[in-house]
C-alpha cells in the first residue's frame, strides 16, 4: 500500500516512537494507524464503540507493542484512564492525532432540525473531546521533549460548508483552539491541523459516493480524497514540518478556491 522505510529507520523514520490515533479503528483515523505503523512506530489505537476494528486493525499493524485502548471523546474520565494506560505501559507519547468525531447530515437552511441534542453531540465530540484529550496527554508529550499533536480537522471550518452547520463551527473551534493551545505547549509539542475536503470514507451517514465524486469534480485537481491521502498528510507533518504549529494545512485538491 505504501512505500514506508523499512522498519521505520532514516531520517524520517518513526522507530522508536509512541503514537496515539483517537477515531483509531476506521476511516482517516485507521489509514493513520497503518502508515504511522509502517513508518516504525508503536500504535496505540484508540476506539469508542469500533473495539472488534480496532483490535483486528491492531493484528494486522507491521511491528510489535501496538494497543488498543478505549477513548470516548464524551467521557474525559475514560480519556484520562487511557492516558494513565499509556504512561504506565510505555511511560511516554511522542504523537498524538485527535481523529475521533461525529456529525449528522443536516440542511443548513433546516435550522429546526438541528436540535440542540445534535448540536451538543458534535461539539462535545469534536471540540471538547480533542481538547480533553490532549489536556490527559500534555504530559507525557512533554516527557519527549519533542512531540507532535495533529488535528484532523476539515475544510468546513473555512468555508462554512459541510455536514451541518453544528459541524462546521465544531472544526472551525478545533482550528481555533489549535492557535490558542501552540502559544502554551511549545517549545516541547507542536500542534498542527490537516483539513481534508469531503473524504472517500462513510463518516457522513447518508452521504453517497456519488456526492463525493460531485465534489472532487468541481475542485481544480480533479481527485476524490482518500483516507490515506489525508494519512500521509499527518505523516508529513509529524516528520517533516518541524518548524510548524498553530496552522492548519488544506487536503483539499484546491477546492477552497
Amino acid at each position: 500500500m505504501s512505500e514506508a522505510l523499512p522498519g521505520g529507520r532514516g531520517p524520517y523514520g518513526l522507530s522508536g516512537k509512541v503514537a496515539v490515533v483517537t477515531g483509531g479503528s476506521s476511516g482517516i483515523g485507521a489509514a493513520t494507524v497503518r502508515r504511522m505503523a509502517e513508518a516504525g512506530a508503536t500504535v496505540i489505537v484508540g476506539y469508542n464503540a469500533g473495539a472488534d476494528r480496532a483490535a483486528a486493525l491492531v493484528g494486522e499493524l507491521p511491528g510489535q507493542g501496538h494497543l488498543a485502548l478505549r477513548m470516548p471523546m464524551e467521557d474525559s474520565a475514560a480519556i484520562r484512564d487511557a492516558a494513565a494506560a499509556v504512561q504506565e505501559r510505555f511511560g511516554r507519547a511522542d504523537i498524538l492525532v485527535n481523529s475521533a468525531a461525529t456529525t449528522r447530515a443536516v440542511p443548513h437552511g433546516d435550522l429546526e432540525s438541528l436540535d440542540d441534542a445534535t448540536f451538543d453531540r458534535i461539539l462535545i465530540t469534536n471540540v471538547r473531546g480533542p481538547f480533553s484529550t490532549i489536556r490527559a496527554f500534555a504530559p507525557l508529550l512533554r516527557t519527549g521533549g519533542d512531540a507532535v499533536i495533529v488535528n484532523i480537522s476539515s475544510l468546513s471550518a473555512q468555508n462554512g460548508l459541510g455536514s451541518s452547520i453544528a459541524y462546521c463551527a465544531s472544526k472551525a473551534g478545533l482550528d481555533t483552539m489549535a492557535m490558542s493551545l501552540a502559544r502554551v505547549l511549545g517549545p516541547e509539542i507542536r500542534i498542527i491541523g490537516v483539513s481534508p475536503a469531503g473524504v472517500n470514507t462513510d463518516f457522513v451517514p447518508g452521504r453517497s459516493k456519488d456526492a463525493v465524486v460531485r465534489q472532487a469534480a468541481s475542485a481544480p485537481l480533479r481527485r476524490i480524497t482518500e483516507a490515506d491521502d489525508v494519512a500521509l498528510a499527518v505523516l508529513a507533518a509529524v516528520t517533516h514540518l518541524r518548524l510548524t504549529t498553530g496552522t492548519t494545512i488544506l487536503v483539499d485538491s484546491g477546492k477552497h478556491l
